[in-house]
C-alpha cells in the first residue's frame, strides 16, 4: 500500500500555533544597503532568488506571496540625507524600514509566515515593527548574529544604522524624526541572542543594564548548540506558547561557511550549528517571521558568492521545515 506523500509545508502546518495560512509564505525582498558603507549587499535578495529560493520554497509545498515593489528601494534614497548627529543616511534608512514594516505587517495579518531577504540588518527596524504590530508584546525575538546591533545614537561609534535596529524597537533611545513612526513594542525579556562574538563596549553595558540574555560563541563552545538553543528558547518562550521572529545575519556563521558578507568575524557558527538553530526553531511551531540578511555578492570571488548564497537559501528552507531525513 502506497503512503500519501506529506509535504514539508503540510508538516509545518500541523505544528503551527499561530499561522492561519500555514502553508503560505510571504516573501519580502529588500535590496537595501543604506545602513552600512559597503555596496553590494543590496544585491543579496536578487542573488538568492536567482539561485532558485522561491522555487525551492514552492517545491516544499508552500504557496509563495511576493511583496511588490522590490525595485522601489533604490529610488527612495533622498537627494540630501545629511547625518543626524553621527547617524548616517538616517532618512533613507527610516523610510526604507517603514516600507518594510508595512510589507511584513501585511503578510503577518494575512496569517502567512513572513520571510524577509536583505539587505543589511538595519531593515530589522521594519521587520520587527511589522511583526510586532500584529503579534504585540508577546512576540519573542531570536537574534542570530556575530554582533549585538543594539547601539543607540549615543553609543554607536560608526553611525552605521545596521548596528542600531534593536535600540529603536526596544525603546532604548528616543525615536525622533525620521524614526518617530517606530512603536517600541518589543519587550527586553523577549529578546535572546545566539552567536555573539564582536560586541561594542557600549552594547555590553546596555545588555547588562537591561538584563538581556545573550549566548556568545563561548556558550556555544561550552554547552553545545543543542543546549544553547534549548536555553535560549526557555528564556523567551519557556512553554513554547508565544510567537517567534528569528532574525538571522549570515555573519553569525564562520567566514569559512559564509564568506560573502560585510562584517565577517572569525570563530563563528559552523554550517551545522547554523542549520540546527533553524531546524530547532521550526520544530517549535512558533515561528511567524524570519529575516535572512547581510549576504553581499560583491565581496569575495564567485565561489564565495555561490557558497554564501547557497547557505542563505538552505537556512531559509530549514526554517520552513526542511529536514535531513
Amino acid at each position: 500500500m502506497e503512503h500519501e506523500t506529506v509535504t514539508d509545508a503540510q508538516r509545518m502546518a500541523q505544528r503551527s500555533k499561530f499561522l492561519t495560512e500555514a502553508t503560505a509564505v510571504g516573501v519580502t525582498c529588500v535590496p537595501f544597503s543604506g545602513g552600512q558603507p559597503k555596496g553590494g549587499v543590496e544585491d543579496g535578495p536578487v542573488e538568492m532568488i536567482r539561485f532558485g529560493l522561491l522555487d525551492q520554497i514552492k517545491t516544499m509545498g508552500y504557496a509563495v506571496s511576493l511583496s511588490e515593489g522590490m525595485d522601489k528601494y533604490a529610488a527612495m534614497r533622498p537627494a540630501s540625507d545629511p547625518p543626524i548627529g553621527i547617524l548616517k543616511n538616517p532618512r533613507y534608512v527610516a523610510g526604507a524600514a517603514r516600507r518594510v514594516s508595512d510589507q511584513v505587517r501585511a503578510h503577518c495579518e494575512a496569517g502567512r509566515l513572513a520571510v524577509t531577504l536583505g539587505g543589511d540588518h538595519s531593515i530589522a527596524m521594519g521587520t520587527l515593527s511589522g511583526s510586532a504590530a500584529v503579534y504585540g508584546s508577546d512576540l519573542c525575538v531570536i537574534w542570530i548574529d556575530a554582533h549585538a546591533d543594539i547601539n543607540t545614537p549615543e553609543t554607536t561609534g560608526s553611525g552605521n544604522l545596521h548596528g542600531c535596529p534593536l535600540a529603536f524597537v526596544l525603546g532604548l533611545c528616543e525615536a525622533k524624526e525620521p524614526f518617530d513612526w517606530i512603536v517600541p513594542r518589543l519587550r527586553k525579556d523577549r529578546l535572546v541572542y545566539i552567536g555573539l562574538r564582536d560586541v561594542d563596549a557600549g552594547e555590553k553595558t546596555l545588555l547588562r543594564k537591561h538584563g538581556i540574555r545573550a549566548f556568545s560563541m563561548h556558550d556555544v563552545d561550552k554547552h553545545g548548540i543543542g543546549r544553547v538553543v534549548e536555553m535560549a528558547l526557555d528564556h523567551v518562550n519557556r512553554d513554547r506558547s508565544l510567537p517567534v521572529h528569528m532574525s538571522f545575519d549570515v555573519d553569525a556563521l564562520d567566514p569559512s561557511v559564509a564568506p560573502a558578507t560585510g562584517t565577517p568575524v572569525r570563530g563563528g557558527l559552523t554550517f551545522r550549528e547554523g542549520h540546527y538553530i533553524c531546524e530547532a526553531v521550526a520544530e517549535t511551531g512558533c515561528l511567524v517571521a524570519l529575516d535572512l540578511v547581510e549576504v553581499n555578492p560583491s565581496l569575495g570571488d564567485p565561489d564565495s558568492l555561490r557558497q554564501t548564497v547557497a547557505v542563505g537559501c538552505s537556512l531559509v528552507r530549514c526554517s520552513l521545515g526542511e529536514t535531513l531525513l
